[in-house]
């Protein structure tokens, strides 16, 4: 009998002992400290341009402005990593069978505190660009606009 109430004592002890470690948890999602290894640290986005179809009278000019457009694209795909994508499809059937299927999509963000971490030619006639945000930036943004 008493090696039962003993076993029925510790398996308390230890369930509350859980709930503590969970309760403790879900008070630090909810003031916002979260530890580093519960969100990534930072975000990487790379785009891409081609240099040949830039506008532009020499290649230098053309180097330039696909630096400037693959930085953008990496841009833009920071947007969709911290803020979504909007994606709009209609689909369009007659007699039974699939005449149109049209896929839209839209990105609109405030990307603040991006670094440009590389941004190098690849092969001959493509320019990439890496940014990267911290996820403390990202959180201060959303603080900032949220308020």
């Amino acid at each position: 009998m008493n090696l039962i109430i003993k076993a029925s004592l510790l398996a308390l002890l230890v369930s509350l002992v859980g709930c503590e470690t969970a309760s403790k948890k879900l008070s630090n999602l909810s003031n916002g400290s979260l530890s580093s290894k519960n969100v990534a640290e930072s975000y990487r986005a790379t785009g891409y341009a081609p240099i040949s179809v830039q506008p532009g009278k020499t290649r230098g000019e053309k180097v330039i402005n696909a630096i400037r457009a693959s930085k953008l694209r990496a841009y833009q795909e920071l947007a969709a990593m911290v803020h979504g994508q909007y994606i709009s499809s209609t689909s369009t059937v007659k007699d039974m069978v699939l005449v149109n299927d049209n896929f839209k999509t839209a990105v609109a963000g405030i990307i603040r505190g991006a670094r440009v971490v590389k941004s190098y030619p690849i092969q001959d006639d493509v320019y990439a660009t890496i940014l990267e945000i911290s996820s403390g930036h990202v959180q201060q943004a959303w603080i900032v606009n949220n308020n």
